[in-house]
C-alpha cells in the first residue's frame, strides 16, 4: 500500500468514524492490522456532523424552532465531532501513526463519498454497525451506501462476535 504503482506515490487511506463502538473498533483494527502500511501512507480520520434534526426541534417547540436553539444544537454537534476526532488522534498516536482529522457537516453517507473524491482517497474504511435487514431498510446503511457509491475500494470492518 505504500507505493502507488508506477508513480510511486503513497496511497491515501481514510477511516470514517462516528460515536459508535463499531466505528471505534474499525479504527483500532486499521491501526493494528495496517500499521506498517500506514507508516508511509497518509491516514485521514473523518467524521460527519449530521444536520440538526429540525423536525424533532419543531415538535419539541410546537412551531418553528428558535434560531438560538438550532445554533445551540449545531454548536453541540461541532463540539462532539471535535472531541471524537481528538480521541481518534490520540489513539493513532498511541499506535505510532500520525493522522489528519477532518470534520464535515451533512448527511454522513453522502459526505463520506464526497470527501473520498475531494481528498483523492485510495482506500475508505468504515465500521459495520451490524444492523439487521429491517433496520437497514428503514434507516439505511452508511457502509452499504459507501460500498456502492465511493469512488475507491471500501473495506468494511465488522466486529466478530
Amino acid at each position: 500500500m505504500a507505493e502507488g504503482g508506477a508513480e510511486g506515490k503513497a496511497k491515501r487511506v481514510m477511516v470514517a468514524i462516528d460515536e459508535s463502538e463499531s466505528s471505534h473498533y474499525a479504527l483500532e483494527w486499521v491501526l493494528s492490522n495496517l500499521r506498517s502500511s500506514l507508516s508511509s501512507s497518509p491516514l485521514v480520520v473523518f467524521t460527519v456532523q449530521p444536520y440538526p434534526e429540525i423536525s424533532y426541534l419543531n415538535a419539541a417547540s410546537f412551531g418553528a424552532p428558535p434560531m438560538e436553539l438550532i445554533q445551540t444544537v449545531q454548536q453541540h454537534q461541532k463540539e462532539l465531532a471535535l472531541s471524537l476526532l481528538e480521541k481518534a488522534k490520540e489513539i493513532c498516536i498511541q499506535h505510532g501513526v500520525v493522522a489528519e482529522t477532518i470534520s464535515e457537516v451533512g448527511d454522513p453517507k453522502e459526505a463520506i463519498c464526497e470527501a473520498v473524491e475531494k481528498l483523492k482517497i485510495d482506500l475508505l474504511i468504515v465500521g459495520s454497525h451490524g444492523k439487521g435487514a429491517i433496520q437497514r431498510v428503514f434507516l439505511g446503511s452508511v457502509s452499504n451506501y459507501c460500498v456502492h457509491n465511493a469512488k475507491c475500494p471500501v473495506l468494511v470492518v465488522k466486529k466478530s462476535v
